[in-house]
């Protein structure tokens, strides 16, 4: 049975389109592991967060448990077959939650490794869908930066099969909106 992975991290609750678009998607399915970024949220990489990722025995009560965490985070990954992520676009770029999951999990040794010809992803046999929402219309331009921001922190850590579903024009007028979230959906719903 596929166990799926699912990352939001929309700032807006209840009120997150991405947050809805996933919830519609994933009703009635089973063997869901839900990661809220936003309610549980990942600290900020700092120079803390950097030591305590390197990992050792003589980490302090604080730096274990960010290392703890981090380890958390890598198994439930481990333990998916599909990851869902949630990616909203805020100011052209994805939600600083999402940003710091990546930060935590990208662990040398752990989740990528360097090699005489560069790094290599260690996590593999993955499909990742990401939803996308957006105000406005990015797709296909030089605005567009989460695709290529998400395909190389992904293809990083090993995760190269990745489809994005995009939902644009969400500010843009109610019809143009709900058309955008029908396609959204369905496609969504083709992903599983």
């Amino acid at each position: 049975m596929t166990t799926t992975l699912v990352l939001k991290s929309s700032i807006l609750g209840e009120y997150s389109q991405s947050n809805q678009l996933i919830d519609a998607a994933l009703e009635g399915k089973h063997n869901i592991i839900e990661r809220d970024l936003v309610a549980n949220p990942v600290p900020v990489l700092d120079m803390n967060v950097a030591t305590a990722l390197r990992g050792g025995d003589d980490l302090s009560g604080e730096l274990q448990a960010i290392l703890n965490l981090s380890n958390q985070l890598i198994d439930e990954l481990n333990a998916a077959d599909h990851i869902v992520i949630a990616a909203p676009m805020y100011n052209f770029m994805v939600p600083t939650q999402l940003k710091n999951w990546f930060d935590i999990i990208a662990r040398a040794g752990v989740t990528f490794t360097y090699t005489e010809t560069g790094p290599v992803g260690l996590i593999n046999d993955k499909k990742v869908t990401i939803v996308t929402t957006r105000g406005g219309m990015h797709k296909d331009t030089e605005r567009n930066s989460i695709e290529s921001y998400l395909m190389t922190m992904l293809g990083f850590i090993g995760i190269t099969d990745v489809t994005f579903i995009y939902a644009e024009a969400l500010n843009m007028g109610e019809e143009s909106a709900q058309a955008a979230r029908e396609q959204a959906l369905s496609q969504l719903n083709a992903a599983f």
